[in-house]
């Protein structure tokens, strides 16, 4: 398999290199809308149905039983479990540095606002688990659910052949206080989520990656009521790299994303010729060890080396693609990554691989993929939160900014608003 490379491309050219891989969306939309209706309307017994069809198991009870979180802990090997206890003290001490001090302000002599954040009272977390069982993903959205103060954390994933969740997905699920746990994947986990089943409580915010699939669904229910963090589909990497970069880093570093699924994406950009010469033989090479080389070949298909004629393009190139990881492989890596502005999520210097953010650096890898990065954020710890403002007028207060808002609802001709105002001067002055 060759990876694509391009050579001095025109500007004009970029658009079709940044192209992501795509899809029949009428097709995909009016099977997501088919779907979610049949869970709004028959509940548990369309979950069934679909987890027959798509995940090709048939399940008695829908929520993981105290049984079963037991069984599949027991199965995981300590030092996983280790592991996974770091990345959890990691991945709190970056989320809970993300909370707010709660400050009042006196916008006027005796006029004080201040705002306070309120965690959402119920959340869903969907946590992938098809082609790979991402327990990382349940760290990266449980932990700050936690620390938001979240009352009610639901989490689905899709269960394996066997009926059973993957034991590592239990086990960071225990460690970060979540026990209402559903085996259902894909839009009939979203639709689940959204609308409430006999099993499945309806929740107010959904959060969680996924397939073309679940970002539909998520953006469809979106649209009937329920919140989404943001849409986040089939993942992607960007890499800059310059003449001091390893191509075996490099290499890694583009396989790791293309592993994900077969319409991941990886896209390299650089000024030296070298690199870009040496890399796709490179790839070659390290691709012969990969267990899921079928997964990673499709990828690679729509992914692609970019050689640019100046220094100037890479960061051009880069905020037009707006990338959900960008890994930049340069000696000047903080200076020169001070010009984006579009990227989920940035990765500085060469020995810092994506794969730090995915698991354990502490930052969260729940990004805005599809171009997303120009007008969303990661998720944080203020995406479990809602804010709400506070104010409080003495009368001195309204003594002061009462003839102002007076003299604007007048002008808006709004009486009723000016009198509310003028009926408490009154009294203050008698």
């Amino acid at each position: 398999m060759t990876v694509t490379v391009w050579k001095y491309p025109k500007r004009d050219e970029w658009k079709v290199i940044m192209a992501r891989p795509q899809m029949d969306l009428i097709s995909l939309s009016r099977t997501v809308s088919d779907i979610l209706e049949s869970v709004r309307c028959e509940g548990d017994d369309a979950l069934r149905r679909y987890e027959k069809q798509f995940d090709r198991v048939v399940l008695d009870a829908l929520q993981v039983t105290p049984a079963e979180m037991e069984e599949g802990i027991a199965a995981v090997p300590e030092s996983l479990k280790k592991a996974i206890r770091q990345a959890i003290d990691n991945i709190r001490k970056f989320h809970a540095s993300q909370a707010i001090e709660v400050k009042k302000v006196e916008t006027t002599p005796g006029v004080w606002c201040w705002q306070k954040p309120v965690g959402i009272e119920k959340v869903g977390l969907y946590v992938p688990g098809g082609t790979a069982p991402l327990f990382s993903t349940v760290l990266m959205l449980a932990v700050p659910a936690r620390l938001a103060g979240c009352h009610e954390i639901v989490m689905c994933t899709p269960p394996g052949k066997e009926g059973k969740i993957a034991p590592a997905i239990l086990y960071a699920a225990r460690e970060t206080g979540i026990d209402r746990i559903f085996k259902l994947g894909g839009v009939q986990a979203i639709g689940a989520m959204a609308f409430g089943t006999e099993s499945v409580p309806q929740v107010y915010k959904i959060f969680g990656p996924g397939n073309r699939y679940v970002m539909a669904a998520k953006q469809q229910v979106s649209v009937q009521g329920v919140a989404i963090d943001m849409p986040a589909g089939p993942s992607e990497v960007m890499i800059v790299a310059d003449s001091g970069a390893d191509v075996r880093f490099l290499a890694a570093d583009f396989l790791s994303q293309a592993e994900h699924g077969a319409d991941s994406q990886s896209i390299l950009l650089t000024t030296d010729r070298r690199i870009a010469d040496l890399f796709p033989a490179e790839i070659e090479r390290q691709l012969d060890r990969l267990p899921r080389r079928e997964w990673v070949e499709k990828s690679l298909s729509h992914s692609s080396v970019v050689l640019l004629e100046r220094e100037t393009d890479l960061a051009d190139f880069v905020n037009a693609y707006a990338p959900e990881h960008l890994i930049v492989h340069r000696t000047d890596a903080e200076e020169w990554a001070s010009a984006i502005v579009n990227a989920g999520s940035v990765f500085l210097g060469y020995y810092t691989p994506e794969s730090a953010g995915d698991y354990a650096s502490g930052t969260n890898h729940t990004l805005p993929t599809s171009g997303y990065a120009k007008s969303y954020s990661g998720v944080n710890l203020d995406s479990f939160t809602r804010k709400i403002t506070f104010q409080q007028i003495s009368s001195e207060g309204l003594k002061n900014l009462g003839p102002v808002i007076e003299k604007m609802a007048e002008a808006e001709r709004l009486e009723a608003h000016k009198e509310a105002v003028t009926v408490r001067l009154q009294s203050i002055h008698s």
